[in-house]
């Protein structure tokens, strides 16, 4: 059994004042003129000397700009906000250099979205977030904040709403380091019909949110295309688009946060498949794939198998987890997309083609926790496989 400390993010609307969401888009502006400024010295100084600006030197450089008449305006600001731009703008660069995210840009006035980090000294009092240099500002709390808080990011949305993600560090719960049993695992098997087909029966069809959403979105789409650019309508329009876009967005979430909390708490192993969601999203299925979000649903089961102390096994995508009969394991090549039932020719039992893939991945993930653990229930020497049902030694294909 071990434990260890974990970092957990929650997200609360803000209820600032007229006064506050001023001061809370100057704090977001003052981040935006930092990061393009620092961004500009970063860029003059390699170009005069082919080196990398020390982040001691930009640190020393944005505190004096406090003191020259023109710039004064950054001590309104609270200065862990500015020096966290700093450090944001050298992850992008450490991101671009080992080539997850491309070459860093300044940032639009108008483009951009405002937000801004502050890195200490933002709490949760009752029902308001302490923010330096700014107050008390209401929230809708709608969980309580568990851990002690690390560092808040503000953002706001299209929509004009204001939101606060407060980063809490807690001890997770004990992780029972033996392989759990066949009755305590669920295998998933992620489609577009149902969201998810579990090995023990249970199907949950797919909501899709964005397909019901269509009708309400060409509506507010076709109003914004009629409205004249730069015009207040047309910003009234755009703000409506974005709503019904959110509303779809906040429906997804919800019912994918509901799902993945429920298979972390009623299990002790999750075994989900390894689907390549990009390149799924290339095919003439993109939309529902993505609608689906089945990316989302795979990151949230890995940190609330965290959060929780949970095992969430991910089998390899070219597992054959659908063309192999559970009962006498015999691969089936002939399986074709349109096949959702089908009957082995080996042992000729007919089987469902999801639920089928399902006890085959919820097999599969028990074979590579076992195999991962010295201390699990397996006994010395014997198979790795759980001995689900009995299977003829000549049925037995190797895993491709």
């Amino acid at each position: 059994m071990t434990s260890t400390s974990v970092h957990c993010a929650f997200r609360f609307r803000l209820e600032p004042t007229a006064d506050q969401e001023r001061t809370l888009r100057r704090v977001a502006g003052a981040r935006r003129w930092v990061w393009n400024w620092a961004l500009a010295e970063m860029r003059r100084y390699y170009k005069e000397t082919v080196q990398t600006l020390p982040a001691s030197v930009l640190s020393a450089r944005l505190t004096a700009l406090k003191d020259e008449p023109e710039t004064a305006w950054l001590r309104e600001v609270d200065s862990q906000a500015l020096q966290q731009t700093l450090a944001d703008l050298r992850r992008a660069f450490v991101n671009f250099f080992e080539r997850r995210a491309r070459y860093p840009r300044f940032k639009s006035k108008k483009c951009d979205q405002a937000r801004f980090r502050i890195p200490q000294r933002v709490t949760v009092v009752g029902h308001g977030v302490q923010v330096p240099k700014i107050g008390r500002v209401r929230l809708r709390l709608s969980q309580p904040v568990v851990g002690t808080t690390k560092s808040a990011t503000f953002t706001r949305n299209a929509c004009g709403h204001w939101f606060v993600t407060p980063v809490a560090e807690r001890q997770a719960p004990a992780v029972d380091l033996s392989a759990p049993g066949p009755e305590r695992t669920v295998g998933l098997d992620l489609g577009l019909k149902d969201a998810i087909a579990c090995s023990d029966g249970t199907r949950v069809a797919a909501p899709r949110f964005y397909r019901r959403g269509e009708r309400k979105l060409r509506r507010s789409q076709r109003v914004l295309s009629r409205r004249e650019k730069g015009s207040r309508n047309r910003a009234k329009a755009r703000t409506n688009v974005a709503r019904v876009h959110q509303r779809v967005a906040n429906q997804r979430a919800d019912f994918l946060h509901k799902l993945t909390t429920s298979l972390i708490k009623n299990h002790e192993a999750v075994c989900i498949e390894d689907l390549s969601v990009r390149g799924l999203a290339r095919t003439k299925l993109a939309k529902s794939v993505l609608d689906a979000s089945l990316g989302t649903l795979r990151w949230q089961l890995a940190y609330k198998g965290r959060w929780y102390g949970a095992h969430v096994v991910v089998v390899d995508r070219f597992y054959p987890s659908t063309q192999l009969c559970h009962d006498c394991g015999h691969k089936n090549d002939g399986l074709s997309q349109a096949d959702r039932a089908w009957v082995c020719p080996h042992c000729r039992v007919r089987h469902d083609r999801d639920l089928n893939a399902a006890l085959n991945i919820r097999d599969e993930g028990l074979r590579l926790l076992a195999a991962g653990h010295a201390e699990s229930r397996n006994a010395c020497g014997g198979t790795v496989r759980p001995p689900m049902v009995a299977r003829p030694v000549e049925a037995r294909i190797p895993r491709l």
